[in-house]
């Protein structure tokens, strides 16, 4: 009996930065590990999803990442960021603050998959009042907003939660949140319905 290639599913991007990119190089690895009959799937949050074999995991995401790929688990984990499609320049639109935010939050374990959108303006191209927590930047400020949801007859927009902020109180409120949510949240509750279970003054306590 052959014994099967066992391969897993990862999410890939190019990357934190103005929209969703790819560069020739990096099409070159991602088609590398795909046969004529394989598709690669592109959501709707900017992320590519691959599998690849299981037992090169670690080799193949080396190889992903040297031509500047990003790799994420996929499932109950916090998405990478949605991020704008245009902009005027990195430093105005407060990328930098983007890239770390990604940094700190992406791939966590949550009870539900739970998504994060970034604008650097409030013409909201990230759409940032449809995720489950959107951050827009306001002149050198942020505000943090949660419980939007895109999805279904009972779609809404999310409400403001804290005004104003500083990117380290940016950072600090979100990881907050995550860590509630991930401590309080049942299992594979969506961010939804767990602020509409809890008291929203636990999350700026």
């Amino acid at each position: 009996m052959v014994n099967e290639v066992k391969k897993i599913k990862i999410a890939i991007n190019g990357g934190i930065g103005f929209g969703a990119k790819l560069n020739s190089k990096q099409l070159i690895i991602i088609s590398k590990y795909m046969d004529e009959k394989e598709d690669i799937e592109l959501t709707t949050f900017q992320q590519l999803y691959i599998e690849i074999l299981e037992d090169k995991k670690e080799e193949i995401i080396e190889e992903f990442q040297n031509v500047g790929l990003e790799c994420y688990p996929v499932g109950n984990f916090v998405k990478s960021l949605r991020t704008c499609n245009f902009c005027k320049g990195e430093e105005e639109e407060g990328m930098p603050v983007a890239k770390e935010l990604n940094r700190r939050i992406s791939g966590k374990p949550v009870p539900a998959t739970l998504k994060v959108a970034y604008t650097g303006c409030p013409i909201g191209c990230g759409e940032p009042m449809l995720s489950d927590i959107g951050i827009m930047k306001i002149r050198e400020h942020y505000n943090l907003y949660v419980g939007g949801k895109a999805k279904g007859k009972d779609a809404e927009v999310g409400s403001l939660l804290i005004e104003n902020i500083t990117p380290e109180e940016l950072y600090d409120a979100v990881e907050k949140i995550l860590a509630l949510y991930t401590q309080l949240g049942k299992k594979c509750e969506t961010f939804y319905k767990f602020l509409k279970r809890v008291d929203r003054s636990l999350l700026i306590g």
